[in-house]
């Protein structure tokens, strides 16, 4: 089923939705986003309908990885949605996903949701497990709003743009990298990271393509010894994620890795280019063959999309 704008409005659960509804011209017709929707611009005051559903602002690393993944490990979610608010906005669609609880609401919390509307909207699930699962649900997302025709052009730039990468990467010796995707514990890389860098002209041997991070032993990561290391925290910007990279320092045999020695350990925006599963991964390959390779990329986005390490 395709709306007429008149009568569609939507409510994203996730900012990867968010993104993605803004880029297809229709951030007039969203009337709800997740407290974590920050982007593009036009979002801003937008109703919040979905909020974190616990308190971890007071948590180191460690802890909220704690905390979380016992949560997650007896059935709950990370994230609570706003009945109250989702009724006063009254979607007709919602975009949510089925990939990861600590990610956005996923499956039961979408139903509860689903149950306290009347009328009923249709919902829209996203469950990206690599870069063109992320282009598929935009077209998904096109059809279902009528907007197919700008979904696929947007494609088909987002596609051209990681080929015009991967072309001039694909004669070079891979940069052997390690994309860590938090700090304490250490977790790799995981879904579409691993295929970013490999168009980037890098390759990662402990991360995991098309499926979840996992905590990788600091051991691990001192074996592979990377040229350079890409820090990454879910849910980071790259001024906080710097913050986090400085206390690796302390850690045993941090000295000895050559990515330090060469000083070739950078602080990522994993917010804007990595973790959200939107267009903006395409950026995110960009971005990393500047980093692996800058003698052949150059960087043409924000200032603040990455930080060098001292």
């Amino acid at each position: 089923m395709s709306y007429q704008d008149k009568s569609l409005r939507i409510a994203s659960f996730l900012p990867a939705a968010t993104e993605m509804v803004c880029a297809l011209g229709l951030a007039d017709q969203l009337v709800g986003v997740s407290h974590e929707c920050h982007y593009p611009p036009e979002v801003k005051g937008k109703p919040v309908v979905v909020r974190c559903a616990m308190d971890l602002a007071s948590l180191n690393l460690a802890q909220i990885d704690k905390a979380v993944s016992e949560r997650v490990g007896q059935g709950g979610s990370v994230y609570a949605v706003d009945e109250d608010a989702i009724r006063k906005v009254s979607p007709t669609l919602i975009v949510t996903q089925d990939l990861c609880q600590v990610c956005a609401p996923s499956g039961n919390e979408a139903t509860q949701a689903l149950k306290s509307l009347d009328p009923r909207p249709e919902f829209l699930w996203q469950a990206p497990h690599s870069f063109e699962d992320m282009l598929k649900d935009l077209a998904a997302l096109g059809e279902k709003t009528g907007t197919a025709d700008q979904a696929q052009k947007l494609i088909a730039s987002l596609r051209h743009r990681v080929q015009q990468v991967a072309a001039k990467t694909k004669d070079l010796a891979p940069v052997k990298a390690f994309f860590m995707e938090w700090v304490d514990p250490v977790y790799c890389g995981g879904h579409w990271v691993p295929e970013m860098l490999g168009w980037a002209g890098g390759t990662d041997g402990l991360s995991r393509p098309g499926v979840d991070s996992v905590r990788i032993p600091w051991e691990k990561l001192l074996e592979a010894d990377p040229e350079v290391l890409l820090v990454s925290p879910c849910g980071f910007n790259a001024k906080d994620a710097l913050g986090q990279a400085e206390r690796l320092g302390s850690r045993e045999g941090w000295k000895d890795l050559r990515a330090v020695k060469e000083k070739k350990v950078y602080a990522l925006d994993a917010n804007a280019y990595f973790a959200c599963p939107g267009p903006r991964l395409a950026d995110g390959v960009e971005l990393l063959a500047h980093l692996l390779h800058p003698e052949m990329f150059d960087w043409n986005g924000p200032a603040g999309a990455f930080i060098k390490v001292p």
